[in-house]
């Protein structure tokens, strides 16, 4: 079983004990000078323990001063870097790992520093889905990022800077390095025809395009020796119409494997189009696995594919293919380091998946400048979560968790994790909340559903006490030591004349797949019937995916919101992906799409129109009366309006506090966000529950008091 993934395979002279690559990915979470600390080792240990056989760690500058492709990323642009990377180095060795660093630097998408950016040629770049985006302050507009072009003198400046980082590297104890030329970074910037218009020896014909990174490569084996491996990452297809394609892409395998290097590591896009890079929920898995086998059979070297690889199943059929070498995983590994591990044992059903959401890795961290977080694993980026402890015997609680999302089934996880006694009240016949209504929106069914069934794998596996059609109240939870409110969050109805003829969108959004092992015994309700052409109110995600759904079958939308800008809640590569679906248009690689590629979600027929700062003003039959920014008052024809906006629903846990109840709010409940914010909360309040938990004077279940201020309390 799963025989060709955990075969042995030799990258240069270095064996590697399987094909599972953990392919770079830039954690931000190094020291501000770019030092390696304990957060980054573990994180990558974590990876190495969890079977993963070769680990890229990803986005090591060689000059942390004209380009940091976030602000904390690793450095090696100084001697003194060495011992945190020989740390780095060895802590995955102590777990069987083949440990390569990826040297990049990002040129016009540099996160730091903010202005002033370094590229092969002049430049004015949009990229808002890039950690290294124009900042644009509140009530400013976009202008454009302006980078200059290096002089052939500081061409030459940076290949002696990447050679001398690779030297660190090796000097630190690495298997071997890689050269980031993907995505439009520093080296991309050389290599594609899109983005370097210089007519010098580095510009124009496709021979002075290379010569940046063979300058590179030479100097390197100069340096560390021949036999020492260099890998090079770069895109097959960059999904850009004047970008490069797949014919030119596998000549530049020819052209590196000649150069020496050992092994190719096969990625897609470019940050103008952010989607073809971070492949959001629309992206098939594996869909950029055929790059990687054209480019396999015209190299002897191995070839890594990556780009949304989730199913060990999948993985080892494409090795046993012969369609790539080596399967690359990212995000995945974010969700699970233990993947490796779990594979190869056949625990399947164990994994947690990675469901592209791209709400933890990407825009709450690294575009915000933030360290790496994950939306369905709470251990990235907090380091408790890694040896969760039981709690002493005899000091387990009963605890009450009220609301069946994923809030409250994360809550249960780690508070069972840890000894306690949890029991979910959920009022429907169905444990998931308001993730399930993703489960009736084609494109992202598939993969909400993956983290929403394993969580429900997880409350059987903990024989968490699930009490489904149960609505508690105050009476029913009073014996319980600490109850946690996870009743999520309502549909918004307008305070306006003839409000009552509108729909909820929860009531609109209501998977009926019957094959599903936890469809509720009782059924579903069906779907509210709507009309050809809708009027939806709200700019969140439940206002948003309606809005989708609704297109995606033929109808004719209109969404309206009073903000001023479009989904100013969605996750940016999601929103620049929605705005061209609503525009018949698709995301870069998809059907329809600019470059388009083998992948799932199909183009809309009929254009989503948004009305933005535009205010409802009363629901008519067949028409809605609205009023723009400029006061000017008009009626909407439709057949429907649905109500998308929502709030939190606070009245249980309301009712609890003024009970003298010790509860804690989780969830939409406390805050209306996103599957992040509700993962997180639920594993904080397990982590934090014990016998000392009280209410503060901000009425906030909390513990972890001093000893002395623990007794004076009591």
């Amino acid at each position: 079983m799963l025989e060709s993934l955990f075969s042995p395979i030799k990258i240069g002279n270095v064996t590697v004990p399987n094909r599972i690559v953990h392919v770079p990915t830039d954690i931000s979470t190094g020291d501000p000078d770019g030092g390696v600390n304990e957060r980054v080792i573990a994180y990558h240990e974590e990876i190495a323990k969890g079977g993963c056989g070769l680990i890229i760690v990803g986005a090591t500058t060689p000059n942390s001063v004209t380009g940091r492709p976030t602000v904390t990323c690793l450095s090696a642009d100084a001697d003194y870097f060495i011992p945190g990377l020989a740390r780095l180095a060895a802590a995955m060795h102590k777990h069987g790992a083949v440990a390569c660093c990826q040297i990049q630097h990002p040129g016009r998408q540099a996160a730091w520093p903010r202005k002033g950016q370094i590229s092969c040629s002049d430049m004015v770049s949009d990229l808002p889905g890039s950690a290294g985006r124009e900042v644009v302050y509140a009530g400013d507009t976009r202008h454009g990022k302006i980078a200059r072009a290096m002089t052939v003198e500081e061409i030459y400046d940076l290949i002696e800077e990447y050679t001398e980082a690779a030297w660190r590297v090796k000097e630190a104890g690495f298997d071997a390095v890689e050269l980031h030329a993907a995505h439009g970074y520093m080296i991309a910037q050389f290599m594609s025809p899109s983005t370097n218009t210089r007519n010098d020896r580095f510009g124009g014909k496709y021979d002075n395009r290379m010569r940046f990174i063979l300058e590179i490569i030479a100097g390197i084996q100069r340096k560390c020796g021949k036999d020492f491996p260099v890998l090079v990452r770069y895109c097959a297809e960059e999904c850009k119409e004047d970008g490069r394609f797949l014919d030119e892409s596998v000549r530049i395998a020819k052209t590196l494997e000649k150069a020496g290097v050992a092994a190719l590591d096969i990625s897609a896009g470019i940050f103008d189009n952010a989607e073809s890079v971070m492949d959001p929920m629309y992206y098939k898995e594996g869909w950029n696995t055929y790059t990687a086998e054209a480019i396999k059979n015209a190299v002897s070297v191995p070839v890594i594919t990556s780009h949304t690889l989730r199913n060990p199943s999948y993985c080892n059929k494409i090795i046993e293919e012969g369609k790539t070498d080596m399967v690359g995983m990212s995000r995945q590994m974010l969700a699970d380091p233990y993947w490796a591990n779990k594979a190869k044992a056949g625990k399947i059903e164990e994994i947690r998946k990675c469901i592209s959401c791209l709400q933890g890795c990407w825009a709450e961290s690294l575009l915000h400048k933030q360290e790496m977080r994950c939306a369905v694993n709470p251990a990235i980026g907090d380091m408790r979560f890694l040896n969760i402890q039981r709690v002493p015997e005899g000091e387990e609680l009963k605890v009450a968790i009220v609301g069946g999302g994923i809030a409250g089934m994360e809550a249960a996880r780690i508070s069972t994790l840890r000894g306690h006694k949890a029991t979910i009240f959920e009022q429907e016949g169905e444990l998931g909340g308001a993730i399930r209504c993703c489960c009736a929106v084609p494109p992202k069914a598939q993969k909400t559903k993956w983290y929403i069934d394993w969580l429900r794998h997880q409350m059987e596996s903990l024989a968490v006490d699930v009490r489904l059609y149960t609505k508690a109240d105050p009476e029913m939870l009073k014996d319980y030591d600490i109850v946690l409110c996870g009743t999520g969050a309502e549909a918004v109805i307008p305070d306006i004349p003839g409000a009552e003829k509108g729909i909820k969108f929860d009531d609109v959004l209501i998977c009926q797949a019957k094959g599903c092992k936890y469809y509720p015994e009782k059924g579903k309700p069906e779907p509210a019937e709507v009309g050809h052409k809708v009027v939806i109110l709200g700019n969140h995600y439940g206002a948003i995916d309606t809005a989708e759904t609704l297109a995606i079958k033929g109808h004719e939308v209109v969404l309206v919101t009073e903000d001023k800008e479009f989904g100013t809640g969605l996750e940016i590569v999601h929103k620049e992906t929605l705005l061209k679906r609503f525009s018949c248009s698709n995301g870069a690689g998809l059907p329809g799409g600019e470059g388009a590629l083998a992948a799932e979600a199909g183009p809309i027929a009929i254009p989503v129109v948004i009305k933005t700062a535009t205010t409802v003003l009363e629901v008519k039959d067949g028409s809605i009366v609205l009023m723009d920014e400029n006061f000017r008052k008009y009626e909407e024809t439709c057949d429907s309006v649905i109500y998308g906006d929502t709030k939190s629903n606070t009245r249980l846990y309301d009712e609890l506090v003024a009970a003298g109840l010790l509860v804690g709010n989780i969830g939409d409940s406390k805050k209306v966000r996103n599957i992040r914010g509700a993962t997180t909360d639920g594993a904080c309040a397990g982590l934090m529950i014990d016998n000392k938990c009280f209410m503060n004077a901000n009425n906030v279940l909390t513990t972890g008091y001093p000893a002395d201020v623990e007794r004076q309390m009591r």
